[in-house]
């Protein structure tokens, strides 16, 4: 018979709460996320039994699917932006959500596409695909959110996958003000962004930071004689009659005149910092539009200008979200690993390190019969194509329970 280790189960199950995390990241399974409004970033479903084609599409959160539709057919639509669970809404004709039954009737900030129905890319097929021969890995936009085969984005993407996130052909065409950061940003790697450096790119160059290096130098090639001098022009100042109560205050604790320039100029430099338009600076050099889709590093979208005028073109756009750092599927992928860690303990390792080596390896024998046992019960289910509940789980181990007892009651015991 195969034999498994402790190590290897750990390490399998290790691996599928990592997938797990990738797919539902910090979304909640007990309970509808409807209350909470347009969630931010959440992993949604499409119930093809409840809204076929033909029918309004609809989303559902990951408790609905678990709760309200177990035994649906349903499409995975991995993660959607400001998004408001649909289930039990006028979509659905002849079902009530469970877990919060009063809800309106339409949620008309939802954004829907073929995806609802099981479609996806540009081709409009299903995946996995039965009739596609050619293996593909599908690609999300992160503006549209749509999945598209790697061979129709009309650019080949990197070879070693060493790209963050992806615009399709439509939503550079759609975003054309991207093109003027492609031919910077897109498919290459942008270095750890700090201030110094983001200064130097938009060519600012505080004036204030050159004054005190000049005053060094001055410092430096007078010496003592500069001091004097600075001595002396302060007396003069003291001894200069007053404009106003303001420069009586400031020659009285000993503030020039220079400190006033200075605190001006730091002012007017950090208004042209704001100011300043990068994207501005991007299209007046030469850039070439192509009509393809675009791969782009890590730290992207804070090389984006968020001027004034910027922002209220995202605005028109409705890509507010490409300035937002926390929209990315990483973010919401990191937040459910984060809170997973915070709240996870591991039981079985805790269990064993207080037990001998003998009390060890009998519960690895009772492990690996439930393992066995477990499997065999779960095929079922999946061989249905039905949803797993708790009353099943629940079930399970009740009669596991009872066939450990009626083999214990069996047992003999001697004693010598």
């Amino acid at each position: 018979e195969p034999v498994v280790s402790l190590a290897e189960v750990l390490a399998e199950n290790e691996e599928l709460e990592k997938e797990a995390r990738a797919v539902l990241g910090g979304s909640d399974h007990e309970r509808c996320s409807y209350s909470q409004g347009a969630v931010k970033r959440q992993a949604l479903y499409a119930c093809s039994t409840c809204t076929p084609p033909g029918a309004e599409p609809a989303g559902i959160c990951l408790a609905c699917s678990y709760e309200c539709h177990g035994t649906h057919r349903l499409f995975e639509l991995y993660t959607k932006r400001n998004f408001r669970c649909d289930c039990g809404n006028s979509k659905f004709k002849n079902l009530q959500c469970k877990l919060l039954p009063e809800k309106s009737k339409v949620n008309s900030g939802n954004k829907y596409n073929d995806n609802f129905y099981g479609l996806y890319c540009t081709c409009k097929r299903p995946y996995p695909d039965p009739e596609d021969e050619i293996p593909d890995e599908m690609i999300q936009c992160i503006v549209c959110e749509d999945w598209f085969h790697g061979r129709h984005l009309g650019a080949v993407p990197p070879e070693s996958g060493d790209f963050h996130e992806m615009v399709c052909q439509a939503c550079m065409n759609h975003c054309h003000f991207l093109w003027a950061y492609a031919s910077q940003l897109a498919g290459k790697e942008i270095p750890p962004l700090t201030k110094a450096n983001s200064l130097e790119d938009e060519g600012i160059v505080l004036k204030v930071e050159e004054s005190e290096e000049r005053k060094k130098e001055i410092k430096k090639e007078s010496g003592v004689e500069h001091q004097d001098t600075k001595e002396e022009k302060q007396s003069e100042q003291f001894n200069e009659p007053s404009t106003s109560s303001g420069s009586e205050f400031l020659n009285t604790y000993g503030y020039c005149s220079k400190f006033l320039q200075k605190f001006t100029v730091e002012i007017a430099e950090t208004t042209s910092e704001f100011s300043f338009c990068k994207l501005k600076e991007l299209q007046s050099k030469p850039f070439v539009k192509k009509d393809t889709a675009t791969f782009w590093p890590s730290n992207w979208r804070s090389k984006l200008c968020t001027c004034e005028d910027c922002l209220k073109m995202y605005s028109e756009l409705e890509v507010q979200f490409l300035t937002d750092e926390c929209d990315t599927v990483l973010a919401y992928e990191n937040k459910g690993t984060s809170d997973q860690e915070t709240e996870r303990r591991d039981p079985l390792m805790d269990t064993l390190n207080s037990m001998n080596r003998v009390q060890q390896v009998e519960l690895i024998c009772e492990y690996n019969d439930l393992k066995t046992e477990l499997t065999d019960y779960l095929r079922r289910f999946a061989d249905e194509g039905t949803v797993v509940k708790r009353e099943d789980i629940q079930h399970f181990f009740e009669e596991f329970q009872s066939r450990k007892r009626r083999r214990t009651n069996r047992m003999q015991y001697y004693c010598s």
